[in-house]
């Protein structure tokens, strides 16, 4: 089952409307029905006002089967290009131990090439921090803008508009989202 069809699948669950998710989401209830029907791939950050409103976790929209315990992720797994999801606006990841319910954080691997990658910007709850692995992009979170290097690490307030901007062909990065939810 897809992304998209889980989301449908868990609000009707719930016995709720895709006006009163997009309406909680603060998006169209055009744009929840595009997901929800596999038209379009949203941001992580769409998919965690998405899980928010519907109280769970992204990681409940990524995989089907949960697991317990401690998850071992293989590089096949992350060349694996099944396993990674691609988002309408041009970039692509993986996550990280999707299959584990009940994360403090959520690890994700992105990797964004310049000529695909769609200006836009992102909020969400709680906390991030990106480390960079390859490529160099800039970053603006809120007003600063910062320029990322293979090896430089930021953290912030996801709360805070924030947006890539590939600078070289292809960027890839480690991102962590931790979520502030109790």
């Amino acid at each position: 089952m897809d992304i998209g069809s889980r989301i449908k699948l868990i609000r009707k669950q719930q016995n709720r409307t895709q006006d009163e998710i997009a309406l909680q989401c603060g998006f169209t209830k055009s744009l929840l029905s595009k997901i929800e029907n596999g038209k379009t791939m949203p941001p992580v950050a769409t998919l965690m006002k998405i899980s928010e409103a519907l109280g769970i976790r992204v990681s409940d929209l990524l995989e089907e089967q949960p697991r317990p315990g401690t998850i071992f992720n293989t590089a096949d797994q992350t060349r694996d290009p099944n396993r990674w999801v691609k988002t309408d606006k041009g970039y692509s990841f993986y996550a990280y131990a999707s299959e584990r319910r009940d994360k403090a954080m959520q690890p994700y691997l992105f990797r964004a090439r310049k000529d695909e990658v769609k200006a836009h910007s992102l909020s969400h709850r709680g906390e991030e921090f990106i480390y960079m692995l390859s490529g160099i992009m800039k970053y603006r979170i809120g007003q600063v803008e910062y320029t990322l290097h293979p090896g430089d690490g930021i953290y912030f307030n996801s709360l805070e508009d924030h947006m890539l901007i590939p600078q070289t062909d292809t960027v890839e990065y480690l991102a962590l989202f931790a979520d502030d939810r109790d």
